[in-house]
């Protein structure tokens, strides 16, 4: 990353959107000097200016709730640079996975026209787990219990799929099905592997028939 191309303005500062890399949910947005981005690109780990205290800061240096940058990008005017990260705790002050935690308008509504909204929502959800753990989640029990937990999980689904078929049980294997789907996502998830990819994979074979 080019650090002297990016347009900082008469404060010397440059807005930092913060992405979460493997759900693309949009974790928070903040802003950086001209240091933050350099201890960003040295450390590999996200420092910002804070405008309040003003003074740079260490994501996480008290908190513990790091993050570890995958890519550092700036916009086609210079002027603000994205920041997708593996966030290692919640993003939020209030202890929230992102910022942005209240609706003001649209998703609610425009989700139950997308009948795929749900592998978004279900990949959000599953990257927040991971980097949150609350207590009392099952989900936060697979990670913790690490990925050969996962893919012996996977596999059961897989088998209890292939016998819902068998028995010819439509309702058996919808809920197998659909069990299956979300430890794939699960694993996919504890991999840092972006479901996007996986459907840039279906688009690829999908071109190709």
């Amino acid at each position: 990353m080019n650090v002297d191309a990016i347009q900082f303005d008469e404060k010397g500062l440059v807005p930092a959107i913060i992405q979460d890399a493997r759900s693309k949910e949009v974790l928070t947005l903040a802003y950086m000097n001209e240091e933050a981005v350099k201890k960003s690109v040295e450390s590999g780990e996200t420092h910002l200016y804070s405008r309040s205290r003003q003074e740079l800061w260490h994501k996480g240096a008290t908190s513990g709730n790091t993050q570890s940058i995958e890519t550092m990008k700036y916009d086609c005017d210079q002027d603000a640079v994205l920041l997708q990260v593996i966030p290692k705790g919640p993003a939020c002050h209030k202890g929230d996975y992102s910022c942005f935690s209240e609706t003001v308008y649209g998703k609610d509504a425009e989700s139950k026209s997308n009948r795929y909204q749900i592998l978004d929502d279900l990949q959000s959800t599953l990257a927040e787990r991971l980097a949150t753990l609350p207590e009392g989640s099952y989900t936060s029990q697979l990670f913790q219990e690490g990925v050969d937990r996962i893919l012996k999980k996977v596999g059961e689904e897989a088998g209890e799929v292939i016998i819902a078929a068998k028995n010819n049980d439509a309702e058996e294997l919808t809920w197998e099905t659909a069990d299956l789907l979300f430890h794939t996502l699960m694993l996919l998830t504890e991999r840092g592997v972006p479901f996007d990819q996986v459907l840039e994979a279906l688009e690829g074979r999908n071109s190709k028939k």
